[in-house]
């Protein structure tokens, strides 16, 4: 089960609204984009979204400066669509296009040109293949002091597992604006 919300931060303090991600974004520009609409002026937006015992994340919207995204478990987002949106290549810590493996390392397809049999050469892409799936850590990546400045720090933020997002609103004073959207 997820849930997902966003909290704006205003004069008048926090609001918040849920939304449907998958319905709206496909890409954390989306996201961000969505998240500005969201405040009035240029405040801070906050995306708080959690998979039930599995994992959570937070996005920050600052105006018009890049997102920061904390995950608190790399490995299990990658498994889930909204997690998807989080984990860019930067986030991860690798060039764009890492994943995907260059041409010289593609095996022949038929398995006759270079004389070697099929066996090593699935041996081979399966090497080349798992590269990828280990380039997503398990446990947390971002930036863990993306809420620093507002009551909850990196340490505080690293310790949270079930029901980070309504801890997370508490330690903002926003669980109550947050409860009218849950």
């Amino acid at each position: 089960m997820y849930f997902a919300a966003l909290l704006a931060r205003t004069e008048d303090g926090w609001e918040a609204s849920d939304t449907e991600l998958l319905d709206n974004v496909e890409t954390l520009s989306d996201l961000a984009d969505l998240a500005r609409e969201a405040a009035p002026e240029e405040d801070t937006v906050l995306v708080l979204i959690e998979q039930e015992d599995a994992w959570f994340g937070v996005v920050r919207i600052d105006g018009e400066e890049d997102p920061r995204i904390y995950v608190s478990d790399a490995a299990a987002a990658a498994r889930s669509s909204y997690g998807e949106i989080l984990l860019t290549d930067e986030l991860l810590g690798r060039e764009p296009g890492d994943d995907v493996p260059d041409l010289d390392a593609l095996v022949d397809l038929d398995g006759t040109e270079d004389g070697e049999d099929e066996d090593t050469e699935e041996d081979d892409a399966e090497e080349s293949g798992g590269a990828s799936a280990e380039a997503v850590p398990h446990g947390p990546v971002g930036d863990a002091g993306v809420l620093d400045d507002l009551g909850v720090s990196e340490k505080e933020l690293k310790a949270l597992s079930t029901d980070a997002v309504t801890e997370i609103a508490e330690a903002l004073g926003a669980s109550e604006v947050l409860e009218t959207v849950r």
